[in-house]
């Protein structure tokens, strides 16, 4: 599942770079949602992105944490590929509802990029195992917990800040999605997450 959507998602992006026609007609447009009814774009503009680092670091972040979700899903339900696709497709629409609300009426507003869906399955592979160490920028090991309350408080500081072109809404909700989505599928979950957090590993 994770190598079809880095493979479909790069090849939609690449083509999308070389047709500005076929790009804007995916993008995340809020006033056109709204007022066309173009509803589709929750989901188009997932597949596309602003630049080559934006394509690579979505997909180098969603083959890194991909493939332990599978994994993990793997431990707990037999249906590992209907709960990876609602947590990426739920997490990238998901991700989608605030930003739509504060821009309906804002047709010069658009966005891109899969980092909604990729941060429902980052954080739903820090649910699984929270103190597990993550690599801050490539480099600085943290625990995915740390990493996790860090990346909450900065995404919300920032999108009520909303003086840059990131996404910083689509970050937060759909990191948060990622955090629900494994309770949704076994509540007896939050237990053990409850339990892991009170026992750290290092």
């Amino acid at each position: 599942m994770t190598l079809t959507l880095i493979i479909i998602t790069s090849i939609v992006s690449i083509l999308a770079f070389q047709d500005q026609t076929f790009f804007y007609k995916s993008v995340l447009s809020p006033y056109r949602m709204v007022h066309n009814n173009e509803w589709y774009r929750m989901l188009t503009h997932g597949f596309i992105h602003g630049s080559y680092p934006h394509l690579i670091i979505n997909m180098i972040v969603l083959y890194s944490f991909g493939k332990a979700i599978e994994y993990y899903f793997g431990l707990v339900t037999e249906k590992v590929i209907p709960h990876y696709f609602v947590l990426y497709f739920g997490g990238m629409i998901v991700s989608t509802i605030t930003t739509t609300i504060k821009r309906r009426n804002n047709p010069g507003y658009m966005a891109v990029g899969a980092s909604g869906a990729v941060s429902a399955v980052l954080f739903a592979c820090i649910f699984f195992a929270p103190w597990h160490k993550l690599l801050l920028m490539g480099v600085i090991p943290i625990p995915g917990i740390v990493f996790a309350v860090l990346y909450v408080l900065y995404s919300s500081y920032m999108s009520k800040k909303g003086n840059d072109n990131i996404g910083h809404d689509a970050h937060l909700w759909g990191a948060l999605f990622g955090l629900i989505y494994p309770i949704v599928i076994h509540p007896d979950l939050f237990e053990s997450f409850i339990y892991q957090l009170t026992h750290p590993t290092f």
